[in-house]
């Protein structure tokens, strides 16, 4: 290697093994049909009973819904949208419209018809798979707006008798002209297993969005099923987890492990009833295998706190002795210390006594493959499982990769990287700092978006559009993204979301948006936790009526201005934040202000709230804000509020 060119690192395999990709995943169903037939594939809860679906079972299922679509006129080319939370049929309607050599493309749950319109805008939806009422109403929405989708399958039956579209259809209508179509002829089943090979449509996701409209994302049966061999053998999980499938389908995360690792690596998959039951459900699975968004580890962890502050002071002063003394032994190994003498003496009985029954409370009692992606977490989060006994590591990955780029061994966690380069990835970084990625299980292109894809894509390698550097040791430091790298008005270089990233370790920030580019200090606008904040409140006598009304008071700002100040300790002088505003409502995906996967939407929030930045940027305490919202039925309205201004 000359002086110039480019370092790149991959990492050599912790284990042999994980699917091949050159198969596909109906191929690997119909292998786990045959070999594992009656061992348990999916369990879904419905009305507070699980009920289990075989290898068997499912894999009918999904050649029911191949034959079926197939007899409806759906083909090579076509779109299926699916719409609804996570169902055992839905995963089963994604794999036959794949079978097809169609693209089977998820939307959030919770997605607005102008967002669905884009999806139908791109490519040919000529049905829609849709879990229950309330789905089919969006999909008979755009059917009402001019788009020729000519079906419409449900799972769920219920409120469903009245409606009279030609084109609607029960999922059981569907199976049964999938099995009849089997039954009459009994090559289809092999012509279906034969049609389509590795590089055939697996699913179609999208981009986040947080600049534009999400662009299109083709990922084929190789892409997948190489992210998933590349996990494996880099030690991300094991065969036979027990996982629950609770990220939103949209989302790379969910198809990644949930149906490419699931079936590839024989998981039993559960599925919660609802995602208000996703904890209650959650402790009765145990899963083995868990990733999660930092928000989520957050988010338990203010659940745990919550039920220890309620709790009697006899055992709120053993959780905090126990938790105290783990946090520290926790934060001495991970900067390279020793563990104390006595402290395997300490840590079983804190397991007896602490330990073991907040992570049964919690369905963690199993869990031995902890994730975390998708942004940086808080390293009081971080530490707090680790110290708990739950070996939580990072992971970094994209949809555009497939999900998988880099993770932390077992053996080799630190706070401040994601890892090295799984097995059969290449890292390397950029002249400018950015990080570029190499593997099969890149994906070819946005779809049907040529001046995109040549920008991403350059003799194999994706700019993955963030900014990060190589350690000497190989492991990867992601700083943030690579469009957002702006410089003060004195030329300081600096990455908002990297700052954002670390005001939001404090459990009483949910978000944050810095501002500071071409001024000549920093500024930050923040948006508080109201489950913390309150719980916060409460226990400190601290009233309040509303998200606004606590957002205000100035004992919740003492709070955001430590929040900053602790940040600002691991700042340079130049990049510290010197004032903020705690804004009086979250920031809404409904609002454009952030996208599903709650990233947020930078020059909308900007522009929206330019009279705060501005007053930011004065003498003023306070601001005159009026701020557009969006009601659940859809209707709009605006609220104003004022806004006090805090130094730190």
């Amino acid at each position: 290697m000359t002086q110039s060119e480019p370092r790149v690192i991959t990492s050599t395999p912790l284990r042999q093994g994980g699917p091949s990709p050159e198969t596909t995943l109906l191929r690997l169903l119909a292998e786990n049909a045959r070999t594992h037939g009656a061992d348990v594939a999916f369990r879904e809860k419905d009305r507070g009973i699980w009920k289990e679906t075989s290898w068997a079972a499912f894999y009918r299922e999904v050649l029911c819904a191949a034959s079926g679509l197939e007899e409806l006129g759906f083909g090579q080319g076509d779109a299926l949208l699916i719409l609804g939370d996570n169902r055992v049929r839905l995963y089963a309607a994604m794999l036959g419209a794949a079978a097809l050599g169609g693209y089977a493309m998820p939307a959030y749950p919770d997605a607005t018809i102008e967002e669905l319109r884009h999806f139908v805008d791109e490519a040919n939806i000529s049905a829609v798979a849709a879990e229950d009422q309330e789905h089919v109403d969006k999909a008979l929405e755009l059917v009402a707006a001019g788009y020729d989708i000519r079906h419409i399958i449900y799972d769920d039956p219920r409120g469903m008798g009245h409606y009279n579209f030609h084109g609607l259809k029960s999922w059981a209508d569907l199976r049964r002209a999938g099995e009849d179509r089997l039954a009459a002829d009994p090559a289809l089943e092999e012509d279906l297993l034969a049609r389509f090979g590795p590089d055939g449509p697996a699913v179609f996701m999208h981009s986040s969005g947080t600049t534009g409209k999400p662009k299109g994302i083709v990922l084929t049966q190789r892409n997948l099923l190489t992210g998933v061999r590349s996990a494996y053998q880099g030690g991300a999980f094991d065969e036979g987890e027990e996982v629950l499938a609770y990220l939103p389908m949209a989302w790379v995360g969910d198809f990644a492990v949930t149906i490419a690792a699931g079936i590839a690596c024989r998981f039993a998959i559960n599925i919660p009833e609802q995602q208000e039951t996703m904890l209650r459900d959650m402790r009765e699975v145990a899963p083995t295998f868990y990733l999660a968004a930092p928000r989520s580890w957050d988010n338990l962890l203010t659940a745990i706190q919550v039920r220890m502050e309620g709790s009697t002071s006899l055992k709120r002063w053993i959780y905090r002795a126990f938790m105290g003394r783990a946090i520290a032994a926790e934060n001495r190994l991970l900067k390279g210390g020793e563990p104390g003498r006595w402290e395997w003496l300490w840590r079983r009985a804190g397991e007896w006594l602490v330990f073991g029954p907040i992570k049964d409370q919690f369905g963690f009692s199993r869990l031995k493959n902890a994730l975390t992606g998708g942004e940086a977490i808080g390293e009081d989060t971080f530490v707090f499982y680790r110290a708990l006994g739950i070996k939580l590591r990072q992971l970094y990955g994209q949809t555009e990769t497939s999900a998988f780029n880099a993770i932390q061994r077992p053996d080799e966690v630190q706070l401040h990287t994601v890892g090295r380069p799984l097995p059969g990835v290449e890292v390397r970084i950029a002249g400018d700092g950015e990080i570029m990625v190499r593997s099969e299980s890149v994906f070819g292109g946005y779809f049907q978006d040529p001046v995109a894809s040549a920008k991403a894509l350059e003799d194999g390698w994706l700019h993955s559009g963030d900014a990060g550097y190589l350690e000497d040791d190989g492991h990867l430091v992601v700083l943030g993204r690579l469009s957002e790298v702006v410089h003060t008005a004195a030329g300081e270089r600096f990455v908002p979301n990297y700052i954002e990233n670390r005001i939001k370790f404090s459990p009483y920030v949910r978000d944050a948006a810095v501002v500071g580019a071409g001024r000549d200090t920093l500024a930050a606008m923040l948006c508080i936790d109201f489950d913390a904040v309150g719980h916060w409140a409460e226990m400190n006598g601290v009233p309040y009526v509303s998200y606004a009304d606590l957002s205000q008071r100035a004992e919740v700002q003492d709070l955001l201005a430590q929040a900053i100040a602790r940040t600002n300790e691991a700042l340079p002088d130049a990049l510290k934040v010197r004032r903020f505003a705690s804004l009086h409502k979250e920031f809404d995906a409904d609002d454009g202000e952030i996208t599903r996967t709650r990233k947020l939407r930078r020059n909308v929030v900007e522009q929206r709230y330019a009279p705060v930045i501005e007053a930011l940027y004065s003498d003023r305490t306070e601001v005159e804000v009026e701020a557009r919202i969006t009601y659940e039925d859809g209707t709009t309205g605006v609220i104003a509020r004022t806004l006090r201004l805090r130094e730190v």
